[in-house]
């Protein structure tokens, strides 16, 4: 009789999974997507404070962790898809058991795709851990769904991986003084970026989880490339044997053009650092190669999304007005000059600038985007054409039936 009984608690549960897992998402990223799981870390990085979130409608203007006014494109597309709530951070107490089923978000802000990146900032939790950290989710399901029905619902769910960014500022930014840092050629950190963001896509093989420690040398690192070119097909794979057959991956912005970056390159108005932005393009077009690579050796019951939030935020930035936006290089909060802090202090006059209208700037801060800014890059996810996400939209994305 008990048997019984446990059987149909696990088949009541399974029946609420699978009826609201059509959107059901699985974030992996940087503070674009982080939803509050930096503020359990010791970090530097960190959005628990005001004005972040003062335009967060479900936390009544309180920060939330996310570093933003408002909401974050991720959850832009989950409620525009009719999500009630939002993936809430792995890192809560309260993200376990059924609540998983709603989908997880397990992005950090300062953390990168190579294990390094960020460490200036102490804790944060790397996408080799995040992915790790889903392996953890996914045994959950699995004492409760069993394998098999955890397989049918995961076949169903979206994983959104959007990093690449911090990685990217990493290897802009100038050298501390008396310290010698030998850094490698832009065609080799993309290269290496291209490789461990696949290898985290498709990797599962555990011997290669400690892969990013190894390459402590640019000649090591040059070795490791040249394997990998030479055997494309070598790694295992990691997401995709945990379950996962729908992916969205998001490519890196124009950083060349974000307030943090034209500050510290020291760019007249008006103006981004083509160089930052011609080592992100880069980048891009190999992961937008890679990602078709995968689409070909794993297709059709797997799906990989490239979306190009590059060319979304260069054509925001360029006709900004066009976008309603009045101002298109400042932040809104903590202005353009070190230390960018964004923080509401007890006075104003302990408080950094903070514009009047938040809807009118392109930026929130030194480094991420506004709501506003946000609401039209999840538009264009959700409804865009083969030039913006390729090969389906995110809409078409999560009603895709894979074969």
């Amino acid at each position: 009789m008990l048997i019984i009984m446990i059987d149909i608690v696990i088949l009541i549960l399974f029946i609420h999974a699978w009826s609201c897992f059509c959107y059901t998402s699985f974030l992996f990223g940087d503070s674009l997507v982080d939803a509050g799981n930096n503020d359990y870390l010791i970090t530097l990085s960190k959005a628990d404070s005001p004005p972040y979130g003062i335009d967060f409608i479900p936390s009544k203007g309180q920060p939330t962790g996310r570093f933003t006014n408002g909401r974050t494109v991720s959850d832009i597309i989950v409620q525009a898809l009719g999500s009630k709530s939002f993936p809430p951070p792995f890192l809560a107490p309260t993200t376990r058991g059924q609540a998983i089923f709603k989908g997880v978000n397990y992005a950090s802000g300062s953390s990168g795709i190579l294990d390094k990146t960020g460490s200036v900032f102490v804790e944060r939790v790397q996408l080799r851990k995040q992915i790790n950290d889903f392996e953890q989710s996914r045994a959950t399901m699995m004492s409760m769904l069993g394998e098999n029905g955890t397989t049918d619902f995961l076949k169903q769910v979206v994983f959104s991986i959007t990093s690449g960014s911090n990685d990217i500022l990493n290897y802009l930014q100038p050298s501390i003084p008396f310290i010698k840092e030998d850094k490698v050629s832009p065609a080799v950190l993309q290269d290496f970026m291209v490789l461990n963001l696949t290898l985290q896509l498709k990797v599962l093989a555990t011997v290669f989880l400690t892969l990013p420690h190894l390459f402590s040398s640019i000649h090591l690192l040059r070795m490791a490339m040249a394997n990998y070119v030479r055997y494309p097909c070598y790694f295992a794979k990691r997401l995709y044997e945990m379950g996962g057959r729908k992916f969205l991956v998001v490519d890196v912005g124009p950083l060349g053009c974000i307030p943090f970056v034209r500050a510290i390159r020291l760019m007249p108005a008006g103006r981004c650092s083509s160089e930052a932005n011609e080592l992100i393009q880069g980048y891009n077009r190999k992961l937008k190669k890679s990602i078709d690579t995968l689409n070909k050796n794993l297709g059709p019951e797997t799906i990989f999304v490239y979306a190009n939030s590059y060319d979304i935020v260069m054509g925001i930035i360029k006709r900004y007005r066009k976008y309603g936006f009045e101002n298109g290089e400042d932040p809104c909060c903590g202005g353009n000059f070190p230390p960018f802090t964004c923080f509401k202090g007890g006075s104003a006059n302990i408080s950094s600038v903070l514009c009047e209208d938040r809807s009118k700037y392109v930026f929130w801060d030194a480094y991420h985007p506004t709501e506003a800014t946000n609401l039209i890059i999840a538009k264009k996810f959700l409804y865009g054409d083969e030039s913006i996400v390729s090969p389906v939209n995110v809409r078409e994305l999560y009603n895709y039936n894979l074969t």
